[in-house]
This record gives structure tokens, C-alpha cells and sequence, in this order.
């Protein structure tokens, strides 16, 4: 049996997705009352649980072979680092413990690249950077690497566990509506456009789940691997989504300080309607920062081989316009 942390979420259905695909049995871990709309029609195990609730990890983790920890708490807002805190730091010690006195065979946690220092750009970022618990970015970033370190302190009491740090994750089945998921959603819209100037490395979220189901069979205990994609200009981007859809619409490109003036004034706003920015300080920064991330030893140790992003975007936008034809998205 197969435990799956955050299966709700859009790595963790599409992992579901995958798993199922190659006759696995699966169980997900899902919070109670969850309506769990991205496992719907998946034969799939749902135990109602917590990762914060040791408890019930225990329960779920009765006869399991191996554990995909997916759970966790994605905020790029400020104010969010108590709870990010508990979920991200004490929800993945919790579920590294339960683990290890499960005796599971292995555990594959998933932190972020977020959880290494950033470097400056000409640096190529691989698994030699240390994670970064005291970093100046943000809580996002701080709670991830304290996760992680967290892994490898009961790695050192005998739980054979594998940590994986995917890029910004895009495409298909992302049924709660990521900040990329939504930014080419707007992209369709013959509007005017507010683009800034920057670029990050975006992979399929299909590839990080094929990554670590190869984790899990090839990995060595107690490492950690990059998942990284393709480095792409927000711009192109924009152009993609309109050329495949067919519409082309100005935009202007805002200069970074003005862009940065606009998120600190919109940011309340978006924590009171509980909406998704498209901007934040934390967003801006980080497409302006180093993103030359490498997956070689991915590569080398797994065979992980991410896709060409176009054809993620492509396949994002049909997934879309499917559940608007179905009736997904109202």
C-alpha cells in the first residue's frame, strides 16, 4: 500500500494519477470535510487524518509500504508563518516519526527549491547549497528548509527517506487554482496585460510526479534531488498561451519599483478576499533572483527528464478549457 500525504493538492492528485496508472494501491490522507474534487471518480483509499494529529497518522499508516509526503502550506502573503510553520515544519516531522515507527520502507518528502539559499546569478544552484532555515526571503522559504532539515535529523534514527525539490510547478489537474494555474488562465483574455520584467524555471507537474515515483525506486537514502524544468521569461509566456489560443493583446511591462509599490498597497486586499495575487513583493523578488537550477543528478540517478514547457502550457490550457466545457469551473 501506498500512503499519499496532500493528495488533494496538484502535485499530490497527479502523483495519485500516476501511481494509479501503473496499478498501485493507493490510500490519501485527507482532512475531514475535504471534498476531495481532485480525487473524484480515482479508486483510490481516502482516511480521513491530520498531519498535525499524530495520532491518526499512525492509523494511516497501518500495512503502508511507502510514503509520498505531499502535504504543506504554499503562501507567499505575509502573516501566514504560523501556520506555515506547524504544517511545514511540526506537520513533517510528525509524518517522518509515524514513518519511522510504522517501519515504511520509504519515505519521499517534498520540500522546495525555496528551501535553498538563494544564490547570486552565475551560480548554479544544485544539490551542494544548503538549505537555508534562517533565510531572509520569507517564511515560505524559512519553513520549507526547516522541514527538510527536519527529514534528515530522523533520516539519522533509521527511517530511509528521500527529500525532492521541485521548481514552480505547472500544468494539468490543478483543480485549487495555482498563482501560475490562474496567470495563464488571464493570459487567454484579450485584455490589457501588466507584465513585469523576469523569468523563473517552471516544470510539468506530471514530471515531478513521475520524479518521485523514480525516487522512490532509485534513490539513495538520505539525499536530496532537484526537479527542476525549463527557465522561461514571464513575457514568453504570455505569448505562448496567446498563440495557442489564438488571441493577441497588448501589454505593458511595469517598472520593478513600481510593481513593487503596487504589491504592498494591493496585498491587504488579497489577504481580506482570501484571492490570489498576481503580484507579490515575495513573487517579484524571486523572478528577479538566480534561477539557473540544475537537475543532472535527477537525471543521472533516476532518469528524470522533464518536457518541453510548451507543451506543459498546452496541455494546462486544454485541461482548462475541458473543465469549462464540463462545468469544473462554473
Amino acid at each position: 500500500m501506498i500512503l499519499v500525504t496532500g493528495a488533494t493538492g496538484h502535485v499530490g492528485n497527479v502523483l495519485v494519477r500516476e501511481l494509479l496508472a501503473q496499478a498501485q494501491p493507493v490510500r490519501a490522507l485527507v482532512l475531514p470535510n475535504d471534498k476531495c474534487t481532485a480525487l473524484a471518480g480515482l479508486h483510490v483509499e481516502r482516511v480521513s487524518g491530520n498531519v498535525l494529529e499524530p495520532a491518526t497518522l499512525d492509523r494511516a499508516m497501518d500495512g503502508v509500504d511507502v510514503v509520498y509526503h505531499l502535504a504543506g502550506i504554499v503562501s507567499i502573503l505575509p502573516g501566514a508563518e504560523t501556520l506555515m510553520r506547524k504544517v511545514n515544519v511540526d506537520g513533517v516531522r510528525n509524518t517522518a516519526q509515524a514513518a519511522l515507527r510504522a517501519g515504511v520502507r520509504r519515505m519521499l518528502h517534498v520540500s522546495s527549491i525555496h528551501a535553498f539559499k538563494r544564490m547570486p546569478h552565475g551560480v548554479c544552484i544544485d544539490e551542494r547549497v544548503p538549505f537555508a532555515p534562517d533565510s531572509p526571503s520569507g517564511a515560505y522559504d524559512r519553513t520549507k528548509a526547516e522541514g527538510s532539515l527536519a527529514v534528515l535529523e530522523i533520516v539519522k534514527q533509521g527511517l530511509d527517506a528521500v527529500i525532492t525539490c521541485p521548481t514552480g510547478v505547472i500544468g494539468p489537474h490543478d483543480y485549487l487554482g495555482s498563482e501560475m494555474g490562474h496567470l495563464i488562465r488571464d493570459f487567454t483574455r484579450n485584455k490589457l496585460h501588466f507584465l513585469v520584467q523576469g523569468a523563473y524555471d517552471f516544470v510539468d507537474v506530471r514530471d515531478v510526479a513521475r520524479g518521485l515515483i523514480l525516487a522512490a525506486d532509485k534513490a539513495r537514502t538520505g539525499e536530496t534531488y532537484i526537479l527542476s524544468g525549463e527557465r522561461i521569461e514571464i513575457l514568453q509566456i504570455k505569448e505562448i498561451v496567446q498563440e495557442l489560443v489564438g488571441v493577441h493583446s497588448p501589454h505593458i511591462v511595469l517598472p520593478m519599483g513600481l510593481a513593487k509599490l503596487a504589491a504592498r498597497v494591493v496585498e491587504p486586499f488579497y489577504r481580506m478576499t482570501r484571492t490570489i495575487p498576481k503580484f507579490t513583493e515575495y513573487s517579484l523578488r524571486t523572478v528577479q533572483d538566480n534561477c539557473d537550477f540544475s537537475h543532472i543528478k535527477a537525471q543521472a540517478e533516476l532518469g528524470y527528464s522533464p518536457r518541453p514547457l510548451r507543451e506543459t502550457i498546452a496541455d494546462a490550457l486544454a485541461w482548462l478549457q475541458a473543465g469549462y466545457r464540463g462545468g469544473v469551473f462554473g
